[in-house]
Formats: structure tokens, sequence, C-alpha cells
């Protein structure tokens, strides 16, 4: 196990219950986009492939997925079906060679054109026609796509690399580089739900000396912790 825990370095490490609360997207959803799913005996092929795979039947994220979760769930919100937002991944990997599109800034910019190159596929109605009308508008998809991919830090590649989920002045940031991923104080790089639960148990000042970290840090990840629990 520690061999593929090392494997995981850089990569990230999240079950669905921990990206629920992170992305706020129900941990079920999030389990049927990366597994696929059955109805009425039809089954459903998954949005992407989990960049994770343990070996143990159980589902678990990596920091990519974690952001393409976002994004498909944006568009989702926006009455863009799951079988639309699985076309638009498959014709954007066609395009740009990348795994998984969504959350990259290639996408962010040509994302309108593959949408309306899909719905252009499908039969004429009046669905077709309102998601031609959204993006035709490039504001409309910028509406869309601007909030999931907002406080994301890219590399050279247009990939995410970073992730500040309150934005860089809340001090809290999702590096898949440090501690699996999971969501750490700045200036300490502890993960906020140690520092967080040491806070609630201890108070902030005596939970600072425990973990040799300033009690800003503390109340810091105390009301991040809050934040994402009653986002969830």
């Amino acid at each position: 196990m520690k061999r593929e825990l090392d494997l995981l370095v850089g990569i990230g490490l999240y079950t669905p219950a921990e990206a629920s609360r992170l992305a706020a997207v129900p941990a079920a959803k999030i389990a049927r986009w990366l597994t696929g799913h059955t109805i009425k005996g039809r089954f459903y092929e998954p949005l992407w492939r989990s960049q994770i795979n343990l070996g143990d039947d159980k589902v678990y994220l990596g920091f990519r997925d974690l952001m393409e979760v976002r994004v498909a769930n944006a568009l989702m919100r926006h009455n863009i079906s799951a079988i639309r937002v699985r076309a638009a991944i498959e014709m954007a990997r066609e395009i740009n060679g990348i795994d998984r599109p969504l959350s990259t800034q290639s996408f962010k910019h040509n994302g309108r054109d593959i949408f309306m190159r899909v719905i252009e596929r499908d039969a004429d109605g009046e669905e077709r026609e309102a998601l031609i009308n959204t993006f035709r508008r490039q504001y409309e998809f910028t509406a869309i796509m601007e909030p999931s991919l907002k406080n994301i830090e890219f590399d050279d590649a247009g990939t995410p690399r970073l992730w500040w989920p309150r934005g860089k002045a809340a001090k809290i940031v999702v590096d898949p580089e440090r501690s699996f991923g999971q969501p750490i104080e700045v200036s300490s790089s502890v993960p906020t739900i140690i520092l967080a639960a040491a806070g609630k148990s201890l108070g902030p000042d005596a939970a600072a000396r425990a973990y040799d970290v300033t009690p800003s840090a503390v109340r810091r990840s105390m009301a991040f912790e809050s934040e994402i629990r009653l986002a969830a």
C-alpha cells in the first residue's frame, strides 16, 4: 500500500465523500459520473475514467478529477445533459489529446465551439435550439465556465495546478503535491481538517500551540471547514 500511495504524490487522492464536501456535488452523483450507471436497463458510460485505481473496486478521484467534477456540475446545472457533456469531453479529447479537458484553459476558450458541434449533431427540437442560443452567445458560455474555473492556477500546459477554494486571501489551498491534495492552511501546510478539529476540541490558542502554528491559522481552518460543511 505504501508503494501505491507513493505513486499518488502529485496526483491527489479523494473518496467521493471527500470530493463531495469540496466540490459541493453529491457523492453518489460523482460515483455515477466515474463508473457509469444503469437506468431502465440501459447502461450509461462514465463521463470519464478516474485517474486512480487502487485495485479494491472502490471509487477514488485525483485532483484533476476533482476539477473536472466542478466544471461538469456547472454545465449540468445549466440544463446541459450528461450525454452532451460526455460528447463534449470526447470531442475535446480528440481535438486536444487531453484526457480530462473540461477544466483546462483550452476548454475555457474553445468549449463553446465544441458544444456547438455536439449540439449540431442532435435532432431538431426546442432543447436543441435553446442550447444553440446559449452557446452561440460567448458571454453566456463564459458565465457558466468562469465560476468553476475561478481561483485555479494553471501550469504552462494550461492544466490545473493549484486550487484556492476561497481565493488566495483565505490562505487555504488544494495542492496535489502536498497532503495528497487535501486542503491545507498555507502558512503551516497542515490540513485544515486537522487544525479545525483541534481548534474545536482545544480552542484556537491551545490548538495553535499543539501544532506550532498561529491561532490565525487555526481560525482560518475552522472557518473553512465550517463553510464547506454547510455547502455540502
